[in-house]
């Protein structure tokens, strides 16, 4: 983790939160079962987080290069409206999603773990990942969790930036 008083700035100014899937929703493993239906496991305490995320103002979305029901049935029972799926261009849909919501990017933060999903790190305010996340991440993101992605991750990095609102 970078240096913390930097951090607390950045996560001061957050509004919205992206997050990759695989690798930080789920632990990155895709399992097919012997009908071809693929299976993903989310966290319950990353659940949760996203829900206090949302309670306290926070909006959420996904954005992830693959696609999968799975993650259209969580982003439904978790109310994410912005769902973003089979995406290789993430800068460009958050650049939409940005103008839409008509923020800044330091009002972002984003969850990646792989070479994809550097760009984006780059370019928001707030950039994290998990500790299982691919070393160029970990070099590029201003927090790495010390949970691996899919077990509870994305609920240490919620947890991070609603304590530095003053919202835990």
């Amino acid at each position: 983790m970078k240096e913390l008083e930097t951090l607390q700035e950045k996560a001061e100014k957050v509004r919205f939160i992206l997050l990759d899937v695989d690798g930080i929703l789920t632990d990155g493993r895709i399992i097919i079962d012997s009908n071809g239906n693929e299976l993903k496991a989310f966290h319950v305490h990353d659940g949760h987080g996203i829900y206090l995320l949302k309670r306290s103002g926070i909006e959420v979305g996904i954005i992830s290069g693959r696609y999968s029901k799975s993650v259209e049935y969580r982003a439904k029972e978790l109310k994410i409206e912005e769902v973003h799926q089979g995406i290789h261009d993430k800068v460009g849909v958050y650049i939409n999603i940005k103008s839409r919501y008509n923020l800044s990017d330091e009002q972002f933060a984003f969850m990646g773990d792989d070479l994809i999903d550097i760009p984006l790190l780059q370019t928001v305010g707030f950039s994290a990942t998990a500790s299982d996340a691919i070393e160029e991440v970990r070099d590029t993101s201003d927090m790495v969790t010390k949970k691996r992605g899919g077990d509870g991750a994305v609920r240490e990095v919620i947890d991070f930036i609603l304590k530095m609102k003053g919202k835990s």
